[in-house]
């Protein structure tokens, strides 16, 4: 975080090649939260490059108080659900890459994984946008539920609530459907 803070004041003391160091530490996280919920890699791509000139924008308006990353995440996030509501943003599903997903080069393990990995795509799908991206802030960026909470600018307990829903939702369809997600019943 005080590398973050250290880059921030660099920035705004005029030396913008400081951004790069930001942008090369936030691009691939960012770019995954992004992609999980426009489901379209070129749509992710571009949403990622208009949040960092946003971000780049608005530096000044970053209070050090809080957490970098969380600021970051909710001007990004914000600048998406900004584009879905002016565009109203349809989704296409689209398969992310194997190498996205795989760590072993075993076919057995290659298929399973894939599979598992669609079938989380989806689940995630299937839920309203505004659970879709609760999930998607804890589980595939690993937020706390304060930092979830701070960056959507929703109630703790709202956010507590959308993740109990939004589990049970997908819990619900795997049972309808028949599979393998049980983690979804044993996290908290």
């Amino acid at each position: 975080m005080e590398e973050d803070l250290q880059w921030v004041r660099e920035v705004l003391a005029g030396n913008k090649q400081a951004y790069a160091h930001i942008i090369n530490k936030y691009k691939n996280p960012l770019y995954a939260t992004i992609l999980r919920m426009t489901r379209n890699p070129q749509d992710a791509q571009d949403f990622v490059q208009d949040a960092f000139l946003k971000v780049y924008h608005q530096l000044g308006k970053y209070k050090e108080t809080g957490s970098f990353s969380s600021w970051l995440y909710r001007v990004a996030i914000n600048h998406c659900m900004d584009e879905f509501r002016k565009k109203r943003y349809r989704s296409t599903q689209v398969e992310l890459g194997e190498e996205q997903v795989i760590d072993s080069n075993h076919p057995e393990v290659v298929f399973l994984k894939k599979e598992k990995h669609r079938q989380l795509e989806r689940l995630l799908a299937t839920l309203p946008e505004d659970e879709r991206l609760i999930m998607l802030l804890r589980y595939a960026n690993e937020l706390s539920y304060d930092e979830i909470s701070e960056l959507t600018d929703v109630p703790l307990s709202t956010v507590r609530n959308k993740l109990h829903r939004a589990k049970k939702k997908m819990r619900d369809t795997v049972k309808r459907e028949g599979g393998y997600f049980h983690e979804l019943s044993n996290d908290r």
